[in-house]
């Protein structure tokens, strides 16, 4: 018998699904697993069953072999998969990590028609959301290990498996959801009101226990918008006077396009780039592969870099907040300095920029010579 005590697991993990992997991979009976968590052997019982027969979901299992794999086979086979920390990358690294994009995909999968599409011995994943006309909308690219570390703990889920899965976010899911935002809107309080960088942000906890108004304020203040969703998305659905779409489908189109090579430009060693120099207030310096560490997904992030220079000082500060930040039109609006309600009419003028913007790339790209 293996000694569970040599193998870590990552604290994500479920509690469930540790007890289940300390069972099945290291042969410890229930009885121990119980009296070493201090309860009863059937609650073990109950977990480990339970674990079991979700390993129909096809990205439950492959969560659970990847985990057995990284941890428990002493095989460096996944030594670059989430599921494994290694010295250089500590476990707090992780998490961040995996939350950072948990928070990303679950958002996209709270909008109406938005489903996780997952097909076999893919790498990537895709959200989709239907668009109500009989198409549909490519909204996000996941990596395959973070679905099904979403899948494994149970905040996406499928009704029926199949050579492409279809996933929905679950009610567990809604609930983490909540949770990730506030604590996304804590960070980047923090980052706005003390100066600090996200790196730094653990010291501030130390800052507000020695200021207890600075806490209560913390406190007291909340979310003023829809977090779970794209700020377009909301925008699409209001009218005009005229009873037309504040913001046509060919708009949000740019906007997720825009969105979405964002996305893809964070795929890579470095998983953050910095974008604050399109941004006014944070200065207008060049940009290049050099500045970073990582060169990321060099393509896309041209692309963004592109368009984004056509919009300009101002248009290309709110289009960074709103479609690739998924700021809120208030909080945006107070960021820059704006009057109240201004901010979607300046986004407005954006997207229709940035529609002209990527159409003249698409003549471009036809034309010959």
């Amino acid at each position: 018998m293996q000694n569970n005590e040599a193998f870590t697991i990552p604290a994500w993990v479920p509690e469930g699904a540790q007890r289940y992997l300390a069972h099945t991979e290291t042969g410890q009976s229930i009885r121990d697993i119980a009296r070493s968590a201090g309860c009863h052997a059937s609650t073990i019982l109950r977990q480990i069953r339970r674990i079991e027969t979700r390993r129909d979901d096809p990205l439950v299992d492959a969560a659970l072999q990847s985990l057995a794999q990284a941890h428990f086979a002493g095989t460096p086979a996944a030594a670059d998969s989430i599921f494994h920390v290694t010295q250089e990358e500590t476990a707090a690294a992780k998490d961040e990590e995996f939350n950072r994009e948990a928070l990303r995909i679950l958002r996209r999968l709270c909008e109406t028609g938005a489903v996780l599409a997952v097909a076999e011995e893919m790498d990537k994943a895709v959200v989709v959301r239907d668009l109500g006309d009989g198409g549909t909308a490519r909204t996000a690219v996941v990596d395959c290990r973070i679905a099904q570390a979403l899948a494994l703990k149970d905040w996406i889920s499928c009704d029926n498996p199949g050579r492409i899965s279809r996933y929905r976010i679950s009610s567990s899911g809604r609930s983490a959801l909540s949770q990730l935002i506030a604590d996304d809107e804590n960070k980047a309080r923090a980052r706005n009101e003390f100066g600090m960088s996200e790196a730094q942000t653990p010291f501030q906890s130390q800052f507000v226990q020695g200021n207890s108004v600075t806490a209560k304020s913390q406190r007291s203040r909340r979310i003023r918008y829809y977090a779970a969703e794209s700020p377009l998305i909301a925008l699409a659905r209001r009218r005009d006077r005229d009873g037309k779409p504040f913001l046509d489908e060919t708009l949000v189109a740019a906007g997720e396009r825009l969105r979405e090579d964002f996305e893809l430009a964070q795929i890579g060693p470095q998983v953050a780039q910095n974008w604050d120099h399109f941004l006014t207030a944070g200065g207008r310096g060049s940009f290049g592969p050099e500045s970073h560490g990582g060169q990321g997904a060099s393509d896309a992030r041209k692309r963004v870099e592109h368009a984004l220079s056509d919009l300009g000082p101002g248009l290309s500060d709110v289009a960074l907040r709103c479609c690739c930040y998924l700021e809120g039109l208030e909080l945006a609006e107070k960021r820059m300095g704006w009057s109240a309600r201004s901010g979607k009419i300046v986004l407005r003028i954006a997207l229709q920029r940035l529609k002209r913007h990527y159409e003249s790339q698409s003549e471009r790209n036809r034309m010959i010579g």
